[in-house]
């Protein structure tokens, strides 16, 4: 008898990760570069001192993993969207390839870039 496991509770947990990972560091990035320091009220730091916070490895890490678990909680969403939503479980295999594959492509990119800084 052989069974297959299927990939569904490592796609849970990526998307359920991933969307605490944004809910909770997401709004404090874009309250600080989109509202705080452009308005004046925190001193904004220095590009010396950003590029340095960036070069630091646990700072690239915890920047991949915000992006890569993001874009898995992004691919599952939508995936199950276009199933129950739009009704197009007709076209699982390439929903599948396209949401799951652009998340992994998005994030070799993020990968990519992260260590080219």
């Amino acid at each position: 008898m052989n069974h297959r496991r299927s990939p569904e509770p490592l796609l849970w947990m990526l998307f359920s990760s991933g969307g605490m990972v944004a809910a909770l560091m997401l709004p404090i990035l874009l309250f600080l570069f989109g509202v705080a320091f452009p308005l004046d009220w925190l001193t904004p730091p220095t590009h010396a001192h950003l590029f340095a916070v960036l070069r630091n490895p646990l700072t690239r890490l915890v920047l991949f993993g915000l992006s890569a678990l993001a874009l898995f909680h992004w691919a599952h969403r939508f995936r199950y969207t276009l199933y129950d939503g739009l009704q197009l479980k007709r076209y699982a295999v390439p929903i599948v390839v396209f949401c799951y594959g652009g998340a992994v492509v998005g994030s070799v990119i993020a990968a990519a870039l992260l260590l080219t800084l």
